[in-house]
């Protein structure tokens, strides 16, 4: 408990401080703080609570209908977004009694206990609507997303709610709630300080109207989303040190992840050669959309009981999933028919943006030729059920819905084969298997270099000059790359996405031990490829255009190490370096 605690605390103060704390700012420093400045004209009189009554109600307001809101619309038969236009609604109603105090004499009503609970009659008069602000506020607070709010989302949305959730569910709220409640106390000392604010109450009342009713105005039109993704985010490397961490996640884990439907997983081992029992596999959910289903309907495990079935994580532009498709292919051709029947479900889990386009995805399952089901979780509902961390990822499910084989990362077909074809014989014993397949696996068996990610989350093995961090900068490539790692030179715009060139001289450099190597790139213009090996130089023209997808820059017939620098134009962008 005392584990969730630090950690909720520490991912919401990381939040606190990030981008999107920003469009909550002006409506806490003018509603919530100088608001709640003392009248120096009034002598020995007692502070206003108003900074944290705004605060506390954000507090509560995010904490229950986090875990709770979402299970109290959907009981209810209610829209998602009910409680959203609420919490608008009710910032533009305050909005409008902080401009007409008439108004928010009625608004306040409910609330008059806790505005007048340990203040003076004056205070409790500037506390008017503190409370309900802080609870339009906490509706509508969106943190960024990060493993101590996916977790707590997760456990509200199944409702898998116990006392260590709820821990960190409040810690996180207080720490995120930490930086505003700072805030808004500058605002009121502020006030107290200079004299203008003293002299025009009115107005500055007035104006903390109209930032409230200007904040409600946006969000419903998502305008500050729109702001924080032009922003860098300078949190970056605090949230990836507590996405990284072990400890974190297990915590976290006993915090909402681990649930009774999916605990037994832990009993498989990663590639086990022989069928174990891992308890009932969880369902496919959170899918809003299937394809190669017909007329796009939806699947589900327990209606496919009796059959064995394969549900595949997977994700198109990732070059370790394309090398497991043709064997998963291969077993669908096979199998598909065979006794009892086959089925593989691939749950299609994106891992850049781009892949959550369901255009981008039919695209990318035609080139690899998939015919199989496809769940688009887009949501990471199903990625989460099953506790996935991994591209690819198999689970191998019996006819009576029991995951027999998990399978994490690439290699083992020969193996995870043999015990599809054992299940298939468990369910009908006699059944006439056909040959195995013969793809060939194109595992690489050498050390090669790991994938190399651009976004700003993700990057492990930058070694170039100046510090790889999210916005717009100059970089210089490194002198002498070191094995493995890569470094940029020129103008580079860096996001959590990947790199993306702002000038005609932009350059990536990387070192490379393996026998293939593989981009991913967007946008529209000719990427320069040069590959050094052995003092000898080889270049080629790359043209980009269309969706974004996996590009070849070399394709060896044995393992060679060298250099590899791109010559990349203006308005085109690298996500990920991959090697085989």
């Amino acid at each position: 408990m005392g584990t969730l605690v630090v950690i909720g605390l520490l991912g919401g103060l990381i939040t606190g401080i990030s981008p999107c704390i920003l469009p909550m700012l002006p409506a806490v420093f003018f509603a919530g703080g100088v608001q709640g400045a003392r009248d120096r004209a009034t002598p020995g009189g007692r502070r206003s609570w108003r900074p944290y009554l705004v605060i506390a109600g954000l507090v509560l307001s995010f904490s229950v209908f986090t875990l709770l809101g979402s299970l109290l619309l959907t009981a209810l038969g209610l829209p998602q977004d009910l409680l959203r236009w609420a919490g608008i609604v009710l910032l533009v109603l305050l909005g409008v009694g902080m401009i007409v105090p008439r108004f928010e004499m009625i608004l306040e009503r409910p609330f008059q206990r806790v505005a007048a609970f340990g203040a003076s009659r004056g205070a409790a008069r500037q506390d008017r609507g503190a409370f309900a602000l802080g609870l339009g506020l906490g509706v509508l607070y969106v943190p960024c997303a990060g493993p101590v709010l996916a977790a707590i989302t997760v456990a509200g949305a199944t409702g898998r709610i116990g006392a260590g959730t709820v821990a960190l569910t409040v810690s996180f709220a207080v720490g995120a709630a930490v930086p505003l409640l700072l805030f808004a106390l500058a605002g009121r000392r502020l006030a107290e300080r200079v004299q203008a604010f003293q002299r025009h109450t009115k107005a500055i009342r007035t104006g903390g109207g109209i930032a409230v009713i200007l904040l409600a105005i946006a969000l419903a039109f998502n305008v500050p989303a729109a702001i924080q993704r032009m922003l860098p985010d300078y949190t970056g490397v605090l949230q990836q040190r507590i996405d990284s961490s072990e400890t974190v996640r297990e915590a976290l884990d006993l915090g909402g992840l681990v649930t009774d439907e999916n605990r037994e997983l832990s009993n498989c081992t990663n590639g086990a050669p022989v069928l174990e029992d891992c308890g009932t596999a969880p369902e496919i959910r959170g899918i809003k959309t299937w394809l190669n289903t017909p007329d796009g309907a939806a699947l589900r495990l327990q209606a496919l009981r009796g059959e064995v079935v394969l549900v595949d994580f997977w994700t198109y532009s990732c070059i370790n999933c394309q090398r497991s498709v043709p064997h998963i292919n291969a077993w669908h051709d096979r199998y598909a028919d065979v006794g009892k029947g086959f089925e593989v479900i691939g749950v299609h889990t994106p891992e850049f943006a781009f892949e959550r386009e369901t255009r981008n995805v039919i695209a990318g399952a035609e080139d690899l030729g998939v015919t199989y089901p496809i769940a688009q979780d887009n949501s990471y509902a199903t990625w989460t059920a099953y506790r996935n961390r991994y591209w690819p990822a198999q689970y191998l499910i019996d006819a009576d819905g029991t995951v027999r084989h998990i399978r994490l990362g690439e290699g083992g077909y020969e193996n995870t084969e043999k015990l599809i074809r054992e299940l298939l014989a468990d369910a009908d014993p006699g059944v006439d298997l056909p040959r195995a397949t013969t793809v060939q696996d194109a595992t690489p068996r050498d050390r090669i270099t790991p994938e190399t990610y651009f976004s700003i989350k993700r990057v492990l093995n930058y070694a170039g000059e100046p510090r790889y961090a999210a916005g717009r900068r100059e970089f210089t490539l490194a002198a002498e790359q070191q094995p493995d790692t890569f470094s940029l030179g020129g103008t580079w715009e860096v996001d959590f996405q990947g790199a993306k060139a702002v000038s005609d001289d932009a350059r990536v450099r990387l070192a490379y031990r393996a026998t293939d190597v593989f981009v991913v790139l967007g946008g529209e213009g000719t990427v320069t490829a040069t590959v050094a090996t052995d003092g000898e130089e080889r270049t080629r023209d790359i043209d980009v255009s269309g969706n974004p997808r996996l590009y070849p820059v070399l394709q060896g017939e044995a393992p060679t190490r060298g250099r590899v620098e791109l010559e990349v134009p203006d308005g085109v962008q690298v996500y990920t370096m991959t090697f085989g």
